[in-house]
């Protein structure tokens, strides 16, 4: 738990250093070589700042989080109560050169000028050989090895998205391999300075960051959580504010499930009545929505700004009563059925006999594709009660193939496990029985698996017996249920070098604004992020639930909706009370952004069988 400080309550630590606690300097040997700096007198004013400055970090209290307050847990912290880093007014943020690794940087100042209001400049680490207190820079592959270790694991070699983040007196320092790496490196920043950061407008305080060094990486390299905007429609506003959600704890994958009964979601140019007349219903006779082209787009944008990957959904061979309203043809009688606003299951599909429905699923899943940057392509295949034996089999594996041919990589919920295997697929497992041979089997056919147990990863199960919204089919999932087990192991007979990662589902029956979202979301969403980055050697249900009990203050301040689960020792009183968080100039359309919603007395419709 952060320590709570009052008027008064003052330490004195060491005399800061500005050498580097442990480890070599990342950025180089004349990173810190005052031979290599413009020599000049320094101006009265500068001295005076400065000796300002020295004598309120003497006489300051230590920094208000620890190093190891960090959700997802990092893999190896060394801490230095003597090297706390505070941000002056005149910080300069340096960057390596090139335009990924600078957006990094400018999302990094975006991040912290509402709160500071300082101007926090970027600029290449190289325009005129000065550093800067904020340093991000990009290395190779093998990043120098820090010593002493805190755990046994090697750290050394960051990886696609590991980090290096070392605090001084003088500067942070995060060194990573990719731009990935980076951008995870700055999220864990933002949640070591003060919970004041979180604030959209400038707030006093003395910015300080815990001193010491972080080396980090995922376990899993497929992190993510789903949306469900078929059952309940959110608009581009609400799924960009998920997204940072996700970028916030490490997630790196948004999984849009874009089609089932009650909406179609995404315009198809080939196809072009499943929109405008597929996409106008949704659970209870709302209006729905579908996104353009244009729509869809910014959404892979932003999300690939903040390293996220969307992976798109249609659901087939079943789920697809929208996609018959529009375009009877596909259905096996040939006759338009009747908008679909309710939670059943399993009763609608394709015709898997017609030639017409692979020219349907090539067109649709070539559009999407083409639309999609990212490796995946998700074709549902859940629940499709009346396509059976091999009808079901037969179309699945056609259907793999049309995935193949737009070169993307087939993934589908487990049902699709006895179809034959296309190299690469993964199946994404929602069980709630870790004993499952016919999984297994396809594992051992070359299948890997995305992790999402109904009763552990399922975001739409109620918290308690009393919480008014979302569902009970896979039991009520607090926030310890979410925390405690283990990916690795969760499935019998299926090895950990086969698990592709863990994701998060969230269905949308019962939810039906972006405040219910996030209610749904969190605090459950950073005890999931954790299993899928931290080692499993960091697990530790009593040291979670203090770390994520000071992430309430911050998404107070942030305006950010939650469930203040009891589970967890949130402090007394939060900061400050919730405020809307303001808009910026590339989300300045968002209209949704509320603060706690009050979901009492939101009736929930009748469960689906899973929700899928």
């Amino acid at each position: 738990m952060p320590r709570e400080y009052t008027p008064g309550d003052v330490a004195v630590p060491p005399t800061p250093s500005a050498t580097p606690a442990t480890g070599p300097d990342p950025l180089g040997p004349d990173a810190a070589d005052p031979a290599v700096l413009p020599t000049h007198e320094p101006a009265a004013a500068d001295l005076a700042r400065a000796a300002a400055r020295t004598a309120g970090d003497l006489l300051a209290p230590p920094a208000p989080v620890r190093l190891g307050d960090v959700i997802p847990a990092p893999e190896r912290v060394a801490p230095d109560p003597t090297a706390d880093f505070v941000l002056p007014e005149d910080a300069v943020i340096r960057v390596s050169p090139g335009p990924a690794a600078r957006d990094v940087a400018e999302q990094l100042a975006e991040q912290l000028r509402p709160a500071t209001g300082y101007p926090l400049p970027v600029a290449e680490a190289a325009d005129d050989g000065t550093d800067g207190q904020l340093a991000l820079s990009l290395s190779g592959p093998t990043a120098p090895a820090p010593a002493p270790a805190v755990n046994s694991a090697p750290a050394d070699r960051l990886g696609d998205e590991g980090y290096r983040f070392q605090v001084t007196s003088a500067d942070v320092r995060i060194v990573a391999a990719t731009p990935a790496g980076l951008f995870h490196g700055v999220q864990t920043l933002r949640q070591l300075l003060p919970t004041a950061v979180e604030s959209p407008a400038p707030v006093p305080e003395r910015w300080v960051v815990p001193g010491g060094l972080i080396v980090d990486r995922p376990r899993f390299p497929y992190r993510g959580a789903m949306l469900d905007v078929a059952r309940h429609f959110f608009g581009v506003a609400d799924v960009l504010r998920v997204i940072d959600h996700l970028a916030r704890y490490k997630l790196n994958h948004l999984h849009l499930h874009l089609t089932d009964d009650q909406g179609w979601r995404i315009a198809v140019d080939s196809w072009p009545r499943l929109a405008p007349m597929g996409g106008a219903t949704e659970v209870g006779g709302g209006p729905g929505g579908w996104y353009t082209a244009a729509d869809y787009r910014r959404i892979v944008r932003y999300a690939a700004r903040r390293h996220v990957t969307v992976v798109p959904e249609i659901d087939l061979p079943g789920h697809t009563n929208a996609a018959l309203l529009a375009y009877p043809e596909l259905a096996p009688d040939k006759v338009a059925p009747p908008p679909y606003t309710g939670t059943e299951v399993g009763f609608s599909y394709v015709d898997p006999a017609d030639e017409r429905t692979y020219d349907f699923v090539s067109d649709v899943l070539g559009e999407v594709a083409a639309l999609t940057p990212g490796p995946w392509l998700h074709i549902g295949g859940d629940e499709a009660f009346k396509v059976k034996g091999e009808a079901y089999t037969g179309f699945i594996e056609r259907a793999q193939r049309i995935v193949a041919a737009t070169g993307k990589t087939v993934v589908g919920w487990h049902q699709l496990a006895p179809a034959a295997h296309l190299d690469g697929r993964v199946l994404q497992w929602w069980g709630t029985n870790g004993d499952d041979p016919v999984v297994a089997e396809a594992v051992r056919r070359g299948a890997r698996l995305i992790l999402s147990p109904g009763n552990h990863s399922y975001l739409d199960m109620k918290y308690a017996p009393d919480t008014p919204i979302g569902h009970d089919w896979a039991g009520l999932i607090d926030v310890r249920r979410s925390y405690d087990w283990d990916p690795g192991t969760h499935v019998a007979d299926v090895p950990a070098e086969a698990v592709l990662g863990v994701e998060a589902p969230l269905w949308t029956e019962s939810v039906t604004s972006l405040a219910e979202i996030e209610f749904m979301l969190l605090p459950r969403l950073p005890a999931l992020a954790e299993l899928a980055w931290s080692p499993r050697t960091t697990h530790d249900w009593a040291g979670f639930r203090d770390r994520l009990a000071g992430h309430g203050p911050r998404w107070d301040r942030a305006g950010i909706a939650f469930h203040r689960s009891p589970e967890i020792p949130w402090p007394a009183e939060p900061a400050q009370p919730a405020v809307p968080r303001q808009p910026t100039a590339e989300t300045a359309d968002r209209t949704s952004d509320q603060v706690h919603p009050d979901p009492a007395g939101t009736p929930a419709p009748p469960p689906a069988t899973n929700g899928a």
